[in-house]
């Protein structure tokens, strides 16, 4: 089964048995986009719904795991997290091929470029940016016992594990010597701060193009795409964010702010958006704020140059596996930037 094209007939005999409302002729349509979970929007008796899918076909145990969305995202439907409605899960690969779940089909607007050049109004972006640091922090602060996901992850020493899965995912994808990689390698386990205990939800990849905002209004209606989260430490989400925008902007698949007069566009610095997260979550001060951002550059690092690989295998092409490749580089450079700095 493709994962361009749904089985419509048995799609719609499940979902007319498990969907309550559920009626009319059933029309699917891929998002466009490079999700690694296929997503579809679906017509029917005049509603819309949103379909996730995992790929079918064989794949790594834990990648993919659309079940996990549907945990947190139904978890998270009471909190100060906006997410959308969660309807159904179907675990049964019959259905489509693969296992699914449907949930709200909401109106909004998502921002690719951290510049927001569809906003005119310097107001509206300094708006958009306090809304998604104020989502981040109601995110870290959401009691995981309250809303049953306490074994949603393993708690703590959470930048340890993470590095050492890191360095050996990099290694098994590993295509030529990068001298930036191996320092970065060497670096990071032997200046890993001691860890403080604290454990919260993470989304994993906490960026401003995973966020609906409202059609018309600054404010964020939906955060999207939550494959990597877990339970972690929530520092690893704010550097995430923060790491983002020093990237050059027009990167192949990386969007940032480098060179940017944010000032003109009223987007906050770095130190600022740090000191209102901080503000928001009772938090003093940051020590160690540089081990973060390296950690981050590493990790992303890491994952292209597993795309990398994959492309040169013969998975995609060989135009992208050159841009993956060379920003492998980049990022571990600005890794080494941060240590040279500090």
């Amino acid at each position: 089964m493709s994962t361009q094209n749904l089985d419509i007939a048995s799609l719609s005999n499940y979902l007319a048995a498990n969907l309550e409302g559920f009626e009319g002729d059933l029309v699917a349509e891929k998002f466009p986009g490079g999700q690694s979970n296929p997503t579809f929007k679906l017509s029917s008796g005049g509603r819309s719904y949103v379909l996730r899918r995992k790929p079918p076909g064989e794949l790594l145990a834990s990648a993919h795991a659309v079940d996990r969305e549907f945990r947190v995202i139904s978890a998270l439907q009471n909190t100060d997290v906006p997410v959308p409605k969660t309807y159904v899960l179907c675990e049964d690969d019959d259905v489509i091929g693969s296992m699914f779940y449907i949930m709200e089909c909401l109106e909004g607007r998502v921002f690719w470029d951290p510049r927001i050049p569809e906003i005119s109004d310097n107001s509206e972006r300094v708006a958009i940016y306090d809304d998604m640091n104020r989502v981040l922090a109601a995110l870290h602060g959401v009691n995981v016992d309250q809303v049953g996901l306490s074994d949603y992850g393993r708690p703590g020493n959470y930048f340890e594990r993470q590095i050492n899965r890191w360095i050996k995912q990099y290694r098994a994808s590993e295509t030529e010597l990068n001298e930036s990689m191996e320092t970065l390698i060497s670096w990071l386990p032997a200046n890993m701060p001691e860890d403080d205990g604290i454990v919260s939800l993470v989304h994993g990849d906490s960026r401003l193009d995973n966020l609906m905002f409202h059609p018309t209004e600054p404010r964020i209606i939906a955060v999207l795409d939550w494959e990597l989260s877990t339970l972690g430490h929530p520092l690893a989400d704010l550097a995430y964010q923060v790491m983002a925008w020093q990237l050059p902007g027009g990167s192949e698949g990386l969007r940032g702010l480098m060179g940017v007069d944010r000032e003109q566009l009223a987007i906050p610095s770095d130190s600022a958006y740090v000191a209102r997260y901080c503000e928001r979550t009772g938090r003093d001060q940051i020590d160690n704020w540089d081990f973060y951002l390296v950690f981050c550059f590493f990790r992303l690092a890491a994952i292209l140059q597993g795309i990398k690989k994959r492309a040169l295998i013969g998975t995609a092409s060989s135009a992208e596996a050159k841009s993956r490749g060379d920003m492998v580089g980049v990022l571990a450079e600005f890794g080494l930037k941060f240590i040279n700095a500090s």
